[in-house]
């Protein structure tokens, strides 16, 4: 309704009724799918995330910076498809949106079904390049399971070790 009001300029009662009538028709006519959660909020791997978050935040966005201003560097991107190790929607989503607000890498593609995200990383030189990127992505979603997951979606980052090979 807010975005209704502002896109009309005038915050009267008319668009105000007007903005609840295309809000409840956009609801009716095009619902979300339903996501379930199932887990819990742990406080101490939600710090623990946030910390982590933050200090990948200012080194990636450190490392961007310095790409940018270096004179003669011509950076080299990849694409990698990774296999999410729990492919709940909720899981999903959070991980693709914490990988891609760090500088440097970016979701170009989330294949729902197969819980697979195709992430572009920045600045690559090599194989071990791409592994990296892969073991930090992993990494994250195994925080963000930890910090919000269910027992056994927990018990399942846990288990599958993060060092492992190309998915897809």
């Amino acid at each position: 309704m807010l975005v209704w009001s502002l896109l009309w300029g005038d915050f009267s009662w008319g668009n105000l009724a007007g903005g609840m009538l295309v809000a409840g028709a956009v609801l009716l006519f095009f619902p979300l799918p339903p996501v379930s959660f199932g887990g819990r909020l742990r406080p101490g791997p939600l710090l623990v995330f946030a910390v982590r978050f933050v200090s990948e935040l200012v080194s990636a966005s450190a490392h961007v910076a310095r790409v940018a201003v270096q004179p003669g560097c011509r950076p080299r991107g990849a694409i990698i498809a990774l296999r999410l190790r729990v492919r709940t929607d909720l899981n999903l989503a959070l991980t693709a949106e914490a990988i891609s607000l760090v500088p440097g890498t970016l979701i170009v593609e989330v294949d729902r079904y197969a819980g697979v995200l195709y992430v572009h990383v920045f600045d690559t030189h090599g194989p071990q390049d791409l592994i990296g990127s892969r073991q930090r992505i992993l990494a994250v979603e195994r925080r963000l399971v930890r910090a919000v997951g269910s027992a056994a979606e927990v018990r399942q980052v846990s288990a599958d070790p993060v060092e492992r090979g190309p998915d897809p």
